[in-house]
């Protein structure tokens, strides 16, 4: 849930390879994203751009990978082929790396414990909403939850951790229409995380008001197991609750919102606390 408009790197494109100069690396992000290279090189080949070279020591550090065909699912109609290929990747993604791997790797950037203090933080400043009724009714309820023990118990995984991106931006899958297939790029926040959050933060990424994606029915093709749904849907409200709250006229996106974004994200966090 990054609230920042500028860019944290520096892409150049070459023929069949990308060099990433990083512009801040103060949550260690070449570490992490060579790191996560690596291990998808070895345990999930094709996934993920192969590393190649790495300067993590440089000023600034770089590294250098493999160019992946494919466009980003952000912007566009996501289609039962889309989802279909995005359920296979994540599938793919979080049972392909040995369970000692994960552990060896530092929590990613974006966590449970971040999430739930944020959108704490971010409803005790109580933000300029506007006057719309279902709007307040959104901040009301959602703030009633988050006032609950539901939250806090989000905090601690009783399932064991996956590899994570730790953003669910859409534009960090890119669909390959030659493969049908769906790859995953920007891994510079990414670490040891708990699966139901990965996926809530898929759902609820905001970039999805920028095209039409189906977050139900992507969900629905990952079969979840009870507890992990349950999860899942209360990671899916407080992800929800956040960009809800940023999205007033006093928020951090207020200057690019499209027109009725807060309404409509008012009425996706009522349907949730519904759910």
């Amino acid at each position: 849930m990054s609230v920042g408009q500028s860019t944290t790197h520096h892409i150049d494109m070459r023929d069949d390879t990308v060099i990433k100069r990083y512009r801040s690396w103060d949550r260690r992000e070449p570490e992490r994203e060579w790191a996560a290279l690596t291990l998808l090189a070895e345990h999930a080949p094709g996934l993920a751009p192969t590393p190649v070279q790495a300067a993590l020591t440089a000023d600034p550090p770089t590294i250098v990978m493999s160019r992946l065909p494919g466009v980003p699912l952000r912007g566009r109609r996501a289609k039962t082929e889309h989802l279909a290929a995005m359920a296979t990747a994540l599938t793919r993604l979080h049972q392909a790396i040995p369970f000692h791997a994960v552990e060896a790797l530092p929590a990613a950037a974006w966590h449970p414990a971040a999430a739930v203090a944020k959108v704490r933080m971010w409803a005790d400043k109580k933000p300029d909403l506007g006057k719309d009724p279902r709007v307040s009714e959104a901040f009301a309820r959602g703030t009633a939850w988050l006032a609950t023990t539901a939250p806090d118990e989000l905090i601690t995984n009783p399932l064991p951790p996956v590899l994570g991106l730790a953003d669910g931006n859409l534009a960090n899958y890119l669909w390959d229409a030659a493969t049908d297939q769906v790859r995953i790029i920007d891994w510079e926040d990414s670490g040891s995380s708990d699966r139901a959050f990965e996926l809530a933060e898929v759902a609820e990424h905001i970039s999805h008001i920028d095209g039409h994606f189906d977050s139900d029915n992507l969900l629905a093709l990952l079969g979840l197991a009870p507890l992990e749904a349950i999860r899942v849907r209360d990671f899916r409200r407080l992800l929800a609750l956040g960009w809800f709250l940023m999205l007033g006229p006093d928020g951090p996106f207020a200057s690019r919102n499209p027109p009725g974004a807060l309404q409509r994200q008012a009425d996706r966090v009522l349907a949730l606390l519904d759910a």
